[in-house]
């Protein structure tokens, strides 16, 4: 029997849309085996279907609320965008957000725990799955947030400043995604892969150079790769002749932190091959 850990309970929720009870008693049952235990809650009627692919919920909303001194940043998947537009999927993220906020949850596990009961009142009504999958809570002197739709959403830390300063900074991350907020902090790990790329791709240019203009390409390069990876060194989009550090700098304001959510960021979607799926009916018909 495979071990029933939290990893096997989380994909068969995220599969099925069940609760993590359900989740983890049918795995119990099925001795670990998640295709089985998939099957076995179809057989049940516990799920109207649930896809050997996995129902992979990859699209959704983020949702953000500041007070100017603190900010939470939540993202909720849904399997389709259309769901993320309706209005029973916005008033579970709002209600979800507001509940976040209030109880000053700096982790997404308590929220998720909260508020199972109204999540599987949703999945049971769109037929659709829901998750609640990330959340982070920031505070400082100046805080500001910037929305783009529903999709993108990024919270600002500021010392010193004021809240439009850190929202149009926020603006600014959410338009930009950088990796880092300051040069020093690029690793040197992440230099040599740059340098590495780099070299790659232009095997053609630098062969038969000296290596004294090698070595010039690759510090050219390196250097701009860590004005366009860090906050600080990147052109604000508002105005490209001040750069972003520059700008809170004038300002009287120091850039603290910044977090960036995109809906769906590291989650990997299944790709439907419906030319692969129906080659493989014809050929099982054959058979």
């Amino acid at each position: 029997m495979a071990a029933i850990t939290a990893a096997l309970v989380k994909e068969l929720r995220e599969r099925t849309g069940e609760g993590m009870m359900d989740c983890k008693k049918a795995l119990e049952k099925a001795g670990g085996d998640i295709e089985k235990a998939i099957d076995d809650m179809r057989a049940s009627g516990a799920i109207k279907a649930a896809k050997k692919a996995g129902n992979v919920a990859a699209e959704g909303a983020i949702a953000v609320k500041t007070d100017g001194k603190a900010a939470v940043l939540l993202e909720v998947n849904s399997q389709t965008d259309f769901l993320a537009l309706q209005d029973d999927f916005k008033n579970f993220v709002a209600e979800s957000l507001e509940e976040a906020f209030a109880q000053k949850l700096t982790d997404a596990a308590p929220l998720i725990a909260s508020r199972e009961s109204a999540r599987e009142a949703l999945v049971a009504k769109c037929g659709e799955n829901v998750n609640i999958r990330r959340l982070v809570r920031v505070e400082g002197d100046v805080v500001g947030a910037y929305l783009h739709g529903n999709k993108i959403g990024a919270v600002v830390v500021l010392k010193g400043g004021d809240v439009e300063l850190a929202k149009n900074i926020a603006m600014h991350v959410a338009a930009s995604n950088p990796e880092f907020l300051d040069s020093s902090e690029i690793s040197a790990e992440a230099i040599e892969r740059e340098k590495g790329v780099f070299l790659q791709l232009n095997a053609d240019k630098i062969a038969g150079k000296p290596e004294n203009i090698v070595e010039n390409m690759i510090n050219g390069r390196i250097t701009k790769f860590k004005a366009e990876a860090s906050l600080k060194e990147q052109a604000f989009v508002m105005n490209p002749e001040v750069k972003v550090g520059e700008l809170a700098k004038k300002a009287g304001a120091e850039i603290v932190s910044f977090t960036y959510f995109k809906v769906g960021e590291g989650i990997e979607k299944p790709v439907d091959d419906f030319a692969a799926e129906v080659a493989a009916q014809v050929a099982a018909a054959k058979q």
